[in-house]
């Protein structure tokens, strides 16, 4: 009987790469390590390989060319595209125009290049291994890049850039080294294997494991775990409801060296505009779904009549913060074009000014911090309808 919905024909170059590699990296790696071994020159360099590839992806490739989060000099533009190239996760342009997609239509298994909904395998990696149409090139959201002329070059020359970084670069070294097969192997074989895989992970394990703190209206979770094996990308929820942000990590305790490397690299004048979510927009998020958790759970319990009128109080606070916070920010903006516009009488209003600035920043912080507090509240709620629930 035939299949009338047979599988996409198999991409070569891809299986060969994403399946062919790790196969070998298994069998020669522990004969190589078992009869002549690796020494600390050849992890080292092959940990640093590792972290230059990665977070070139992280913070090239993703947060600043995908989703715009801050600028960078054509100095750090350069190295990113050139690790990056290393990183053997295909060009700038191709990765950026899939990625946006991917957030566009995140979960939908027609659209999304690499949808969560289609399997963990399919998200990990499956989706490269055949001639998918959900990933077919396209660079229709992808005009900005195709006007930047270092994303344009890369495109051009990425596979010249591929050979050199991860044939040209680990060659010289093990020359150098005295040691040329197991420099290749360690720095050149194991190193990309490892990169392409913890890179995959976004795709596939931060759609599946983890919690969703900031909205459930998609697959992507947070998991500080994964975040450690990722330069810090596995605070996958807020990414996806605050892309332009940076951070993944908002907290200063939070694994995210990307942000790190970023936040220095603004330091030395390398990056510059720096997107942040205003803090209230993060707590806003926060409790919307913690309302929504609160309202299911709700439905489904006894005797809470109370505890759905002390529900509503607090919502119809929640919601009378949020326009507030909206009529703020609608003055901020007014001062700043008051502020632009024609020659100002400084002298005379410079105090008036700084005034009203103090005041609408204390305001601003004042409405965060009672967002804080009513999460609190919303905490206790749910911890009485969970003992509601054991009395049951």
């Amino acid at each position: 009987m035939s299949n009338s919905n047979p599988k996409p024909p198999l991409i070569g170059i891809n299986v060969a790469i994403f399946a062919g590699l790790p196969l070998i990296a298994l069998v020669l790696i522990p004969v190589w390590g078992i009869y002549r071994g690796f020494d600390a020159f050849q992890w080292l360099w092959a940990l640093a390989f590792l972290y230059l590839n990665g977070m070139s992806i992280t913070g090239g490739y993703h947060r600043l060319w995908s989703h715009k989060a801050y600028e960078a000099s054509p100095v750090l533009k350069w190295l990113y595209a050139f690790w990056g190239a290393g990183a053997l996760q295909n060009s700038i342009l191709v990765w950026a125009s899939d990625h946006r997609r991917h957030h566009r239509y995140v979960d939908d298994n027609e659209l999304d290049p690499y949808s969560a909904g289609r399997g963990l395998w399919f998200s990990h990696m499956g989706w490269m291994l055949r001639e998918y149409r959900s990933g077919e090139p396209d660079f229709s959201n992808a005009k900005d890049l195709e006007r930047d002329p270092i994303v344009v070059w890369q495109h051009r020359n990425y596979v010249a850039l591929t050979l050199v970084m991860n044939l040209g670069l680990p060659l010289l070294l093990g020359i150098w080294h005295g040691d040329i097969i197991g420099t290749l192997l360690l720095v050149g074989l194991l190193r990309l294997v490892v990169n392409h895989h913890v890179t995959f992970f976004i795709n596939s394990l931060a759609h599946f494991w983890g919690s969703r703190p900031y909205t459930e209206s998609n697959s992507a979770r947070d998991n500080g775990f994964l975040a450690f094996l990722t330069y810090g990308e596995g605070y996958h929820n807020f990414h996806h409801i605050f892309q332009t942000d940076y951070r993944n990590g908002i907290r200063w305790w939070q694994w995210d060296p990307t942000k790190w490397m970023i936040n220095a690299c603004s330091r030395l004048g390398l990056a510059h505009n720096l997107n942040r979510v205003p803090d209230f927009r993060i707590q806003r998020a926060l409790l919307d779904t913690e309302f929504e958790r609160a309202r299911t759970r709700l439905q489904t319990a006894h005797n809470s009549d109370s505890l759905r009128q002390l529900l509503e109080r607090e919502y119809l606070e929640f919601t009378e913060s949020i326009n507030q916070w909206t009529a703020l920010q609608g003055q901020r903006y007014e001062r700043t074009k008051e502020q632009l516009g024609g020659v100002l009488e400084e002298k005379k209003l410079c105090l008036q000014q700084k005034w009203e600035k103090a005041a609408l920043r204390t305001r601003l912080k004042e409405l965060e911090y009672s967002l804080k507090m009513q999460r609190k509240r919303l905490g206790l709620l749910m911890e009485q309808l969970q003992l509601q629930a054991q009395a049951a």
